[in-house]
């Protein structure tokens, strides 16, 4: 699954963007209160050659638009749109022009640290009073600024909305690139997921507010493995008409997919992007349109459906075809005319009177890419030509190798001819194609197989082309676990050559179609996975339209292919791999606290998580809840215990959630868990190999648990943890522990080899009876202590020795668990450490508070042995803890990963209190 997502996408079909001459960056002087303010934060302006002196001045006179990088993202990227948009510019004689303006966010981790996002918005807030006073004064002055946001940059735009003191018609048109808008990608503190909760809030609330803001989502499809495309989509809003998410691969001209970067120098989405720039001038204001409705028809023309005619916001509704052309009637049901040095230009009329009877619609093909109008419908006719016509052509969709237009008779009752124009044509080849069907000789149906048929069995369907277009329905494919791979193998009578079939996959209810262009007679390989469910209110099926070689066969064959279906369930739910992880090894820790208690030994990490870490202790007590949260009763009891949404809940009303996801999600983080204690077990005993040649050891040393020095240190670091960042003491007291456990095989091993015994001191099976396991621990550790001269074998040193094999087992699984914890805090420290030349204290800090537990906890425990704990009335309740501890850990932080340090500090808490009481 793993691969699936990471490698196995379509190839990169995208052009590079090239600078014509050198870009360079003006740095933008910003008032000195905000310099001040965001010491870390610039504003920068883009230019080439020529323009960039010319604009040195700061004299603009063009159209301002923002640029805002994402995660860890540079300033520098606006260059593709501000190199394009200026070669746009020059070819229309810079009667428009775009000044493009850049933000440096000095390249923070916004998408892992959320503590630096509203700080960022109001910098950005700021950024837009500077851009809009540098035209102060000009004839064409604008009033507001175009932003155009990639990655986190666009929830960033998305929260100016937020502020209270920001004027909502600063903002006219938004664009985001791979933003992900629904939830973040990996919510690993509570300052990000409340930064998104506000945010979406605001715009559902606020949806009335926001009609004049016209806003773009762009997603990168498959190959983005960094944001999926579902997270990217707008939240759907009824009354919010004024907002537009699409995949890549749908757009037009482009059909690709872009990976998280290159969605961002993309040649053809840029192209895209700058052509509807062009488009939503105001002629009378030169600035970007202030009507919403023409903004969203422009995106609407270049991002969704294309008809290969230029924008025009208001086409003639009739025209009058002149020229001398010849007039030809064309009375056939199908007819198809190829073209190649055709010197006279020609006329073909379809009367429609005759074929009304007999057919529904009529399908027409043309491969002349051109913007030129092709197709035109008659109302006026006499005998020998047309004197007006509808232009038909905005009915056209522009596909790789084809503009097509289809139809229904029914809707063009005023029609009595359907005309095609075929001009003179020197030195081109070119073919046009028209044909008149019934829609459902057409459609065919095609079931999907079932999810658990593995691939082993399929679906078929024969098209015995006579046409020129098949549309192929996919029932019962709906849901985001389901993937599937279609064949399409295509055979012709003749060996002539053809024109390439285009196959598309179309999803009705959102802008995710994927096209593919291959070559007849071939054999075409077509993924079909879905981005976004269906939702409950729609009953439309997916379709894979066929835009086929007439005389040609196409056999379409259906399989379910079970890596995408495992590439699926990680790729909605990678992020919440930790929690399953972490959730596994608490179990082993519960576990082996239990063994300690009832058998007086510690039980091996490995053996003990294939005892403990079972699916069927947690996974029904979650189903029940979210099961029982569809009942309004149940949520009122729910809420008036104040207790947090299931996030498993959530992610079902996202249509999400799937039933066995979280089994398979368990299974995995139970295999992450045992080979990640293997590894770490192997890891501790090869250090501690390096360590004993390089120190001699020295005998440990029985201590109180709280000394003084200890005392000293735990201060210290609580210090550090409240002046500078927490997870960097959080790192420390990690390390410190990793040494004394190190330090601590050394200096319990009284005869070369005896590290190599501790570990490997492992119980090869437990036993149902608690008096057969105690006695194979009991025989175990004599065996080993056996083995050792005699010199060491009295019985307070085979006591020793197993208690040291005791206490090591409990404090590598410790050390276990704290890693993860380590690791989920990790991003504030690398943030913290990005930025300490602007400030020595992380502010706001996420894992503060803990940090400071964590260390009284850690500094205690690993100064703790097994033989305090056994004793405890504390023991059994410490033991019995981690499972609902484990429970509570899958239902409340699946989307919130920054719960899980509690569920385990709480757990830990409990075993430093074993060792007093």
């Amino acid at each position: 699954g793993v691969r699936d997502v990471m490698f196995l996408y379509e190839e990169n079909r995208c052009s590079m963007t090239y600078m014509y001459e050198y870009p360079e960056y003006l740095k933008i002087k910003l008032p000195k209160k905000t310099a001040r303010r965001y010491p870390a934060y610039e504003l920068y302006l883009y230019g080439e050659g020529n323009y960039a002196e010319e604009n040195k001045n700061l004299l603009l006179t063009g159209i301002p638009v923002l640029f805002l990088p994402g995660n860890a993202g540079s300033y520098k990227q606006v260059r593709s749109l501000g190199s394009i948009a200026l070669r746009k510019a020059e070819d229309v004689d810079f009667k428009y022009h775009f000044n493009f303006f850049s933000v440096n966010f000095n390249e923070e981790l916004v998408a892992l640290y959320g503590g630096s996002l509203q700080r960022q918005t109001k910098f950005v807030h700021e950024c837009i009073k500077v851009i809009l006073k540098l035209y102060k004064d000009r004839e064409f002055a604008p009033s507001s600024v175009t932003i155009v946001g990639h990655s986190m940059g666009g929830l960033v735009a998305r929260a100016l909305l937020t502020l209270k003191n920001f004027k909502p018609e600063l903002i006219n048109l938004l664009i985001t690139q791979a933003t992900p808008h629904v939830a973040p990608v990996m919510p690993l503190d509570k300052y990000l997921t409340d930064f998104y909760t506000a945010v979406n809030n605001h715009w559902i609330l606020k949806a009335q507010d926001l009609r004049n803001l016209t806003t773009l989502s762009v997603a990168g499809g498959f190959r983005d493995y960094q944001v999926r495309s579902g997270l990217a989509f707008l939240p759907r809003l009824s009354q919010h008409d004024s907002a537009l998410s699409v995949v890549s691969s749908a757009v037009p001209r482009a059909w690709a997919s872009t990976d998280h970067l290159s969605i961002v120098w993309c040649k053809e989405l840029i192209l895209a992007t700058i052509r509807a720039f062009f488009d939503l001038i105001d002629e009378n204001t030169r600035q970007i349109t202030e009507d919403p409705k023409k903004r969203m028809s422009v995106l609407n023309h270049h991002f969704v459906r294309h008809p290969a005619k230029m924008f025009e916001e208001n086409p003639e509704a009739f025209t009058h075809l002149t020229g001398a052309f010849n007039w030809i009637t064309v009375k056939d049901s199908k007819w198809t005319y190829s073209v190649y040095n055709d010197s006279d230009g020609k006329y073909f009329s379809f009367p429609l009177a005759s074929h009304r009877i007999s057919y529904s619609h009529v399908y027409c093909e043309n491969s002349v890419l051109d913007t030129s109008s092709w197709i035109y419908g008659c109302m006026n006719t006499n005998s020998s030509m047309c004197l007006e016509a509808v232009d038909l052509s905005w009915r056209a969709e522009l596909l790789p190798t084809t503009k097509v237009v289809m139809l229904k008779l029914l809707d063009y009752p005023s029609l009595s001819h359907i005309v095609i124009q075929v001009p003179p044509a020197v030195g081109n080849k070119y073919t046009l194609g028209c044909e008149f069907f019934k829609e459902d000789s057409r459609t065919v149906q095609l079931p999907v197989t079932h999810l658990f048929s593995f691939g082993f069995s399929s679906s078929k369907i024969l098209l015995n082309s006579t046409g020129l277009l098949y549309n192929v329905q996919l029932q019962h494919f709906n849901q985001i676990y389901q993937a599937f791979k279609i064949y399409i193998d295509s055979h012709c009578q003749s060996l002539k050559e053809r024109k390439p079939s285009v196959y598309r996959l179309h999803i009705p209810w959102s802008y995710e179609d994927s096209i593919t262009v291959a070559k007849v007679p071939s054999l075409a390989e077509i993924s079909a996975k879905l981005h976004i469910a269906q939702p409950h209110s729609d009953s439309s099926l997916p379709e894979l339209n066929i835009y086929s070689s007439p005389d040609c066969q196409y056999e379409v064959i259906l399989k379910t292919s079970l890596l995408q279906v495992l590439g699926q369930i990680v790729r909605f739910h990678a992020g919440a791999f930790p929690v399953y992880i972490v959730s596994n090894i608490l179990l082993t820790y519960g576990g082996q606290l239990s063994t300690l208690r009832s058998t007086g030994q510690c039980s091996d990490f490995s053996l003990e998580l294939v005892r403990a870490a079972k699916p069927y202790k947690v996974e029904p007590l979650i189903s029940i809840v979210v099961f029982l949260q569809g009942f309004n009763w149940f949520r009122e009891i729910w809420e008036s215990l104040s207790l947090p949404e299931v996030d498993a809940a959530v992610l079902s009303s996202q249509d999400a959630w799937f039933p066995l996801v979280s089994l398979i999600l368990f299974l995995f983080g139970t295999g992450i868990a045992y080979w990640s204690g293997v590894f770490f077990s192997t890891s501790l005993r090869l250090f501690s190999s390096l360590w004993l040649t390089l120190i001699r050891p020295t005998e440990l040393q029985k201590d109180k648990l709280i000394t003084p020095s200890r005392l000293c240190g735990m201060i210290s670091l609580a210090l550090v943890s409240w002046t500078t960042c927490g997870a960097f003491a959080v790192l420390i007291i990690y390390l410190q522990y990793l040494f004394k456990v190190l330090k601590g095989v050394g200096s319990y091993k009284p005869v070369h080899g005896f590290v190599t015994s501790v570990f490997h001191f492992q119980d090869s099976g437990h036993s149902k009876e608690t008096s057969q396991n105690s006695s194979t621990h009991t025989v175990k550790a004599q065996s080993l202590v056996d083995s050792i001269p005699e010199a060491t074998q009295s019985p307070s040193n085979s006591k020793t020795l197993a208690e040291a094999v005791n206490s090591l087992k409990m404090h590598i699984t410790v050390l276990n668990l704290f890693t993860w914890i380590v690791l989920l805090n990790l991003p504030s420290l690398i943030y913290w450490l990005k930025n300490l030349r602007y400030s020595v204290k992380l502010d706001p800090d996420p894992c503060r508070s803990t940090a400071i537990i964590l260390i009284c906890i850690l500094e205690i425990l690993m100064n703790s042995s097994t033989s305090e704990v056994k004793s405890s009335k504390l023991l059994k309740i410490a033991a019995k803890v981690p499972l609902p501890l484990s429970v509570a850990m899958l239902a409340f932080g699946r989307m919130h990963l920054y719960r899980v340090p509690h569920f385990v500090t709480f757990s830990l808490l409990l075993h430093v209190l074993c060792c007093f009481v």
